[in-house]
């Protein structure tokens, strides 16, 4: 490879095309080392390195941040500046560190990069493109465009209140939510908690709690897989889930006389228990988060 413009961002489109087609939604770093450009492998992660930047190239091809346990906020949670973009950690304290000069160049050349996000041990959500906007030494850290629109934000400028909840509702919808789901439908083994059905479009990550309330964070514990029937059911209060995960149907609705979706589909789970939990104690709902949310349906039903 020569590393000039013109070739680095052909890579770049073909990496990314290579993974519109992946197999699985998720990826791990056998299958990322498969990649090839011109008859040449270029795999797109490193093992040890945080940002990868193949030999030959001029700048980094991608980053990546590591695998957070279902109960711990991930580390990208708290990394949303007051402008509202995304912001990415230096490799260690020294700012000429070689794969921090090798973001800075993405960012100087206008190059898009893959982020490869931990949503289980070995298993990656690929996040792309994404751009470097920002370069920040004195916090360690770098400003991610992660939508087109983002690009024209000027990092560390001063913007009104609405634009700024613009881009980071962008930020939220490109990477925070997009991780959660996985990581929500990967621990409930892509089934609705209900009714168990698998269709991955047909399901959604709940949160227990809302987004930006007190307890809301996107963390496993605070979610759960339910397809769109009863994810809308639950967030309407329709029904509530009990901290013993039985199903509480509210009582208008248990009296309503309609066709068979109602009958099977709401009326027939009061007081059954969610079908699927997590093999894992500690991807479980949490049962505190869950007597806060069946309090406030209690107080509307």
């Amino acid at each position: 490879m020569s590393g000039s413009y013109g070739e680095e961002a052909a890579i770049r489109l073909a990496a990314m095309d290579w993974l519109d087609n992946r197999p699985t939604p998720r990826v791990d770093f056998a299958w990322l080392s498969g990649f090839e450009f011109d008859g040449t492998r270029i795999p797109l992660m490193d093992r040890q390195r945080g940002i990868r930047k193949p030999a030959g190239m001029n700048a980094a091809l991608a980053i990546r941040t590591t695998f957070t346990a279902p109960n711990q906020v991930p580390p990208y949670n708290d990394a949303i500046g007051a402008d509202g973009l995304q912001r990415y950690k230096y490799r260690g304290s020294d700012p000429q560190h070689p794969e921090n000069v090798a973001l800075r160049r993405a960012r100087d050349q206008n190059l898009p990069l893959i982020w490869f996000v931990g949503v289980a041990p070995g298993l990656y959500e690929p996040i792309y493109p994404v751009w470097v906007v920002g370069d920040d030494p004195t916090n360690l850290e770098f400003a991610l465009a992660l939508d087109e629109g983002q690009r024209f934000v000027t990092p560390g400028r001063v913007v009104d209140e609405g634009s700024r909840r613009y881009v980071e509702r962008l930020t939220k919808s490109r990477l925070h939510q997009r991780v959660f789901r996985s990581q929500v439908l990967l621990a409930y083994e892509g089934r609705c908690a209900i009714c168990k059905i698998r269709h991955a479009e047909l399901l959604d990550a709940a949160h227990i709690i809302a987004d930006g309330q007190p307890h809301g964070e996107p963390v496993v514990p605070n979610g759960l897989s339910l397809c769109k029937i009863h994810h809308a059911a639950f967030d309407s209060s329709i029904l509530g889930i009990r901290p013993d995960l039985t199903l509480h149907v509210r009582q208008d609705i248990l009296e309503e006389v309609d066709g068979w979706m109602l009958k099977g589909g709401i009326q027939g789970v009061h007081d059954t228990s969610l079908a699927v939990v997590p093999r894992t104690r500690a991807a479980r709902p949490s049962k505190d988060r869950l007597e806060e949310r069946y309090a406030s349906f209690l107080a509307t039903a």
